[in-house]
């Protein structure tokens, strides 16, 4: 019995006491979506604590960025009068991950206004609808399988998703061959199991037989075990099952990975005491659930697996077309390189890709110690890009053998680009109507070619984007007078001409030259969501490089790489070269072209091969060759031809010509009757222009001239003898080999013969063909050069 004055007992509990008893989160929102009451469950199911929450918008509760529009659409529907109900995935405050299911109405004024929301909470799958709830979190488990390709992704979005949420332990163990090896091993509280107890990432498992994993695999099926406690299992070792113990398992599921009736492998997960939950076991309803999660990860991973097969494949196709990891030891100049891949572009919303590219770089040896650089992209990306690229390389690489300038080797790779076109089959849907044919692929390139002994850079630009020069520790950029017009820019068939300017510059000892192609400055994400511009990654990368620029060139390959931040969306190819800051060793001199000049050809070979210290066996041998290709030189190159007739074009001319194709056709008519060796001219050449000494002048007409205009051309011929014809040689020296070359003004390039058993000669070049480490002959500017390399040692 109550007393009188005794309130009533309804008066003595406030609703804040009976919401603060409910196992269930109640959020209170007023119009805006602004929290003004949580009760304590509320505080516990969102990781949050005291008053935190009162006066922040809903979406401090945790509510994960993808889930922010389900949230606005609550509060639009709920607004309205409606009622709403679904499943939102929170981060608590730790870090954790907690999917929640959501039940929201209209907070209703005494008028019947609606003046904010009511939202009833509760983890998801502990809810009195489990068997409802399920299909939320396997929504969620789809949308984070899909979001990736790679198998690592896969894998751990897959334990992040059930781990707490669903379980206190995950593992994940794939078949590699015969063996099981553990591919994930994630756990709550960010816990870690004690070396040399449950199998880590990379190891192997072998589970016996009794096992539920073992039976999971066997079975084909879900194998669930309600009570840890009740059902004891045959652990894989005894430290693994003491673990187990002192952890305190209380249930199991494990699930057998099955895709196209092949076993990809078994995954398991596990409650423990690491976390409090109201229910610390599993159900029936949960293990038709992680039956479901296995069927997707099981897919999932098959995808991934087949994704990484062809993405490797793709990659080792490509990477075998470019150069070794290691770039060659070239006589001064030091190199590093770097070939990046674009990441698979699923993040980017362009499906399943391999991301191979067409970008590819090389280094040539040349003659005599020069060397080949080349830096170049092909347009678009895939396999068709990548095969165009490895044609690119083996084609320019047999054009630079013939050592032309490098103006030559680009317009003779881009008449080879432009025949690149191929049949397209005809598909309905996709092929353009009538357009039968793929066009050539467009190629941006720069060709180098660099002589350390003279420092001087050659090279041709074929639109791609100049490279950074860093001089004395400045950071600049190699100037390009002529762009140039890329390769395949002028289709088959089409006039006109793509111009490609020869260039060279001189590089200072210790100068460093950053080659990159445009997978480096373009679309890289800014933190906003946007975009740098290429001005803007240039300077990034200008920045970068100004940091690094007496470092060595891997530091500063590196340092180029990681210039611009954000995840690249086309492959990069990135080339650093410094040249030598000391001299190398070289010797030159010009010779007249006599025969007696060969003994003094080898002897200055003798004493500079002495000054290097070269071997006597190796010094004597590099003498012979030289003795060798300097005899062809005088023999054949430098024999003196018969004397010529040529025109005198010196005093007054006394016959004058309309035109010069008029002039021309008279000499011509007159020489045709002059004898081989009579140097006497005919009358009629006399008659026009008089004797060579005095010529007899024609008289000028009383009224006009014999014709009416036209240039002068005077036919008086003189003797001449031709100029004495010289050699040159030079030799050079290298880190492991010595570099001999002869010059001469004759055009023709000795090729070898085969001599007959009584020939007196005819076997030089086969002498130097068969005892030297490579030879060949180049045009120049005024002849040829003649050259042949062999090893310091033998």
């Amino acid at each position: 019995m109550k007393r009188p004055d005794e309130p009533p007992f309804e008066a003595q509990l406030p609703p804040e006491t009976v919401l603060n008893q409910m196992e269930m989160a109640v959020i209170v929102c007023d119009r805006f979506s602004n929290v003004i009451y949580g009760n304590e469950f509320a505080r516990r199911l969102f990781g949050f604590g005291g008053d935190d929450l009162i006066g922040h918008s809903v979406l401090s509760l945790g509510i994960a960025e993808e889930d922010h529009e389900q949230a606005t659409e609550l509060a639009r529907h709920v607004l309205k009068g409606g009622v709403w109900e679904g499943t939102f995935c929170n981060l608590r405050a730790d870090g954790t991950t907690v999917y929640t299911r959501a039940h929201a109405v209209p907070l209703r004024h005494p008028s019947g206004a609606v003046d904010g929301v009511v939202i009833f909470a509760r983890e998801a799958l502990r809810s009195n609808q489990r068997e409802h709830e399920r299909y939320g979190l396997l929504e969620r488990v789809g949308e984070r399988l899909a979001g990736s390709l790679e198998l690592e992704t896969t894998l751990r979005r897959v334990a992040e998703t059930l781990v707490p949420q669903f379980a206190d332990h995950c593992f994940i163990d794939l078949f590699g061959g015969d063996r099981l090896y553990r591919r994930v091993s994630r756990h709550a509280a960010d816990w870690t199991p004690p070396p040399g107890t449950w199998a880590e990432v990379g190891e192997p498992v072998s589970y016996p037989a009794g096992h539920f994993a073992a039976k999971a695999m066997n079975r084909r099926d879900t194998v669930l075990v309600e009570d840890m406690v009740r059902h004891r299992f045959s652990a894989p070792d005894p430290a693994g099952r003491h673990l187990g113990d002192e952890l305190g398992l209380t249930s199991v599921i494990a699930a057998p990975l099955l895709v196209r009736g092949e076993l990809l492998g078994v995954m398991s997960v596990a409650l423990s005491n690491l976390t409090r939950r109201p229910d610390p076991h599993y159900d029936a309803f949960d293990r038709d659930l992680m039956g479901a999660i296995a069927g997707r990860v099981a897919l999932a991973i098959d995808n991934a697996l087949l994704f990484e097969e062809e993405r490797e494949t793709a990659l080792a196709f490509q990477k075998d077309l470019l150069p070794g990891e290691r770039p060659p030891r070239l006589d001064g100049l030091e190199i590093a390189w770097r070939y990046e891949p674009a990441r698979p572009l699923e993040s980017h919303g362009h499906g399943i890709q391999t991301q191979v590219g067409g970008d590819w770089y090389d280094v040539i040896p040349l003659s005599a110690g020069r060397v080949g650089l080349v830096i170049g992209d092909v347009e678009g990306r895939g396999a068709r890009a990548a095969a165009v690229m490895g044609q690119l390389r083996a084609a320019l690489r047999a054009f630079a053998q013939d050592d032309k300038p490098p103006a030559d080797i680009l317009r003779k790779l881009d008449e080879w680009v432009r025949t690149m076109t191929r049949p397209q089959r005809q598909r309905s849907g996709w092929a353009p109507p009538g357009d039968d044919e793929v066009r050539a692929p467009l190629v941006s390139c720069t060709y180098f070619v660099y002589d350390a002994w003279s420092r001087v850079l050659e090279f041709a630009n074929a639109g791609h984007d100049p490279p950074l020069l860093i001089t004395n520790g400045e950071v600049g950029e190699l100037t390009f007078r002529s762009q140039g017009g890329m390769l395949g820019l002028r289709s088959p068939g089409v006039g006109g001409e793509i111009l490609f300017n020869e260039e060279s510059a001189e590089l200072k000892p210790g100068s460093t030259l950053v080659l990159y192609t445009d997978g480096l400055i373009d679309r890289r994400p800014r933190a906003d969501g946007e975009y740098y511009t290429r001005e803007e990654s240039r300077e990034l990368v200008r920045q970068a490089v100004a940091a690094v620029a007496r470092r060595d060139v891997e530091t500063i390959a590196g340092a180029v790489f990681d210039a611009v931040p954000g995840d690249i969306d086309d492959d990069v190819a990135i080339v650093v070269i410094r040249t030598s800051p000391e001299e190398l060793a070289v010797e030159e001199r010009t010779f007249p072209a006599e025969p007696i000049m060969v003994s003094e050809a080898r002897r200055m070979a003798a004493d500079t091969f002495a000054s290097w210290g070269m071997l006597d066996e190796q010094a004597e041998l590099a003498c012979l060759l030289v003795s060798e290709v300097v005899t062809n030189v005088v023999l054949h190159a430098a024999a003196t031809p018969r004397p010529r007739r040529e025109l005198v074009l010196d005093g007054p001319p006394p016959v004058r010509f309309n035109s010069a194709a008029s002039a021309a056709d008279a000499l011509a008519d007159a020489l045709d009757d002059m004898d081989e060796d009579d140097w006497s001219l005919p009358e009629a050449v006399s008659a026009a222009s008089g004797p060579l000494a005095a010529p007899v002048p024609v008289p000028e007409p009383a009224t006009e001239p014999l014709f009416d205009s036209g240039p002068s051309l005077d036919l008086p011929l003189t003797r001449r003898e031709p100029a004495t014809k010289e050699f040159r040689l030079r030799l050079r020296r290298g880190a492991d080999a010595i570099w001999v070359e002869v010059f001469d003004s004759d055009m023709r390039l000795p090729r070898i013969r085969s001599a007959g058993e009584t020939d007196e000669g005819g076997r030089g070049l086969y002498l130097v063909d068969q005892l030297a480490s490579r030879w060949g002959a180049r045009p120049t500017a005024d002849g040829k050069a003649v050259w042949f390399e062999l090893p310091l040692r033998p």
